[in-house]
């Protein structure tokens, strides 16, 4: 069930007219200050509308390559990887980061019950969907990562920030949280240094924080998930929001000619199989976003709608195989529809 959201969202931002004062306006467009670069394996992507010295860039992207060095699978010395190198054995000493992120991730897979699950690390290695190796594992390989899939044996020690896995060959996958956290700490940083309105992209999951200079919210494209990158189904006008989606067409393969997808259900072993194409998640938090939108997916349209309106500050939008769009209670007043292919169900 880990989920890579690559970019499935994109920023509809106009150029702004600023008041210089009020009794004149300028024409002067204003220039976003942007810069990107290649972490967590996507692409991040980070806009700032204020006056800005540009040496904030530099201190957003260490802080989101100490994220990468401590937390990445692909990276042999992170602290994810000691911890799953010491399963079944001794508890492991992690940095502040890690040990939140972790906490959080336990605390999301029992939110959901199992369908997101941290753990998930022994079943994502065995599909390696997203890799030239993506195959078909067979029945005994599934039975045995299923084995090892339980985030109930994940065990914490707060006092000392220290993390366990109970079960030898354990992994924590870290993939469908970590962008969520970085993104939240980023924006953290931008307030900080006095910064209001800016967007941060790590790879579709997309913050906005604040509004646009001229005080009107953000609009963000849901990407239609039957079309390339930049074809959108609605956009959501957001202020200090976030935005996040998991999709089946995100990452996959095709074997034998049936299609695999990387949501994968910590339950059976397989892909999810409930008739989505995708959900987007917006919120407050980026982090609450990122840990509940595959774990959301994964219970389904009713289960997953019915779960969403029992939480505050999150609302979702489901896009069904037959192009029905459902949108919870609260956001459908800030969602407008785009594309007549797609019909609003509820």
């Amino acid at each position: 069930m880990k989920v890579k959201k690559f970019i499935i969202f994109f920023v509809l931002i106009s150029f702004l007219l600023v008041s210089c004062n009020q009794d004149e306006i300028s024409n002067q467009k204003i220039e976003p200050q942007s810069e990107n670069a290649l972490y967590l394996g996507t692409v991040v992507d980070i806009s700032i509308y204020d006056e800005v010295d540009k040496d904030i860039f530099k201190t957003l992207f260490k802080e989101i390559e100490d994220i990468e060095n401590k937390m990445s699978l692909n990276i042999k010395t992170s602290e994810v990887n000691k911890i799953n190198e010491n399963s079944g054995n001794d508890f492991v000493k992690v940095s502040e980061d890690t040990f939140n992120v972790i906490k959080k991730g336990k605390e999301y897979s029992s939110l959901t019950k199992g369908h997101f699950d941290i753990s998930i690390g022994p079943l994502v290695e065995l599909w390696q969907i997203g890799t030239e190796n993506a195959k078909v594992p067979n029945k005994e390989e599934i039975k045995n990562a299923l084995a090892l899939i339980n985030y109930e044996n994940i065990e914490l020690n707060e006092e000392e920030m220290k993390v366990k896995l109970k079960k030898q060959n354990m992994k924590l996958d870290l993939g469908g949280i970590a962008k969520g956290y970085a993104a939240d700490k980023l924006a953290k940083t931008l307030k900080e240094n006095d910064i209001n309105h800016a967007i941060i992209n790590l790879g579709g999951n997309v913050l906005a924080l604040g509004s646009k200079p001229d005080g009107s919210p953000w609009k963000i494209g849901v990407q239609n998930p039957f079309e390339p990158r930049g074809k959108h189904v609605a956009i959501a006008s957001v202020e200090n929001k976030t935005v996040v989606s998991s999709g089946v067409y995100e990452r996959n393969f095709t074997e034998n000619g049936k299609l695999y997808h990387h949501i994968l259900n910590p339950f059976t072993g397989f892909p999810v199989d409930n008739n989505l194409e995708s959900v987007t998640i917006i919120a407050d938090s980026s982090f609450d976003a990122d840990g509940l939108s595959t774990g959301i997916f994964a219970l389904g349209l009713i289960d997953g709608l019915e779960f969403v309106e029992t939480l505050d500050g999150i609302d979702a939008v489901f896009i069904t195989d037959k192009k029905e769009v459902y949108i919870s209670s609260d956001i459908k007043k800030n969602i407008e529809m785009t594309n007549n292919e797609f019909k609003l169900a509820n």
